[in-house]
């Protein structure tokens, strides 16, 4: 099971953020990021909300720092640790505007894009942005396909229900023939999508169980990647044990990928945490 880094700051979630978070920057995150890169870690995260409104923030948190900027300074900074969105929400966007972006991130980067996309779930964010939330699971199925199409071609076209074009140079363009989609969701119908059109599942607010009974139900293709995040941050240095615990059990319910939380008081603690987790995993 390979271990990625669910990053701290760039997303700040209320009572799950560790206070540190809400002083640091680019210097802090970029540090973080090439100790991971350096010690094996396998991918780095970075979520999307273009907004949040002011009253859902005291739930969702309000810090979402945005996923391309954040990858392309971190581009610059790794050499080998692949950056994952998790997730960029499919109706926000056109699938060539994806395309585009996400497919020059990928050019500048060398070919680690890992592109976590998802329906999306904030009715006032879709409100906000001018975009129907009714029938955003057709929309959204529509969009991965087209965006499978357009992805990593210069001349990409696309026939579909709510997407069509043809005859457009999309240049630069993502550099892997084959871009990993992973869909995040909690659903059986998540689950679906990501077994039909993707090459993973991001799975978030189930149990154990429900995970297992879920998978298990599951005709999973060969390399299908199922991604799990322990339910609370690793403390590998302080409870050494009680983290290779729950790496376990996340491996033991069907991931092949886990996207861990560290807990730590500042920048440096959280770096030393990774060293221990490094030794952990050896």
């Amino acid at each position: 099971m390979r271990i990625g880094i669910n990053s701290p700051v760039v997303v700040q979630l209320p009572g799950a953020s560790s206070p540190w978070e809400a002083d640091a920057g680019i210097a802090e995150l970029g540090t973080i990021a090439e100790a991971a890169d350096t010690l094996g870690f396998d991918f780095l995260t970075c979520s999307e909300h273009v907004m949040v409104p002011a009253d859902i923030a005291a739930q969702r948190g309000g810090t979402y720092w945005d996923p391309l900027a954040t990858f392309g300074h971190l581009a610059a900074r790794t050499s080998r640790i692949r950056l994952a969105t998790q997730v960029l929400v499919l109706g926000y966007h056109h699938p060539l505007a994806i395309a585009k972006r996400y497919g020059t991130l990928d050019l500048v980067s060398g070919g680690r894009l890992v592109l976590g996309l998802g329906v999306g779930s904030l009715e006032e964010e879709f409100a906000l942005l001018g975009v129907r939330f009714e029938g955003r699971g057709a929309v959204a199925d529509d969009a991965l396909r087209a965006l499978r199409a357009a992805l990593s071609t210069r001349t990409p076209s696309y026939d579909g229900p709510h997407f069509s074009f043809s005859d457009v140079v999309v240049s630069p363009h993502a550099v892997q023939p084959h871009v990993p989609f992973w869909i995040g969701g909690r659903t059986p119908r998540s689950l679906r999508r990501a077994v039909e059109l993707a090459d993973g599942w991001v799975p978030f607010g189930l149990s154990p169980g429900e995970l297992a009974a879920m998978l298990a139900r599951a005709d999973l293709p060969e390399g299908f990647e199922v991604v799990l995040t322990p339910d609370a941050p690793l403390d590998p240095s302080g409870a050494a044990a009680a983290a290779v615990d729950a790496l376990g059990a996340l491996e033991e319910a069907g991931a092949t990928a886990a996207s861990v939380r560290i807990a730590a008081e500042s920048a440096s603690h959280y770096v030393e945490q990774l060293h221990a987790l490094a030794q952990l995993r050896r």
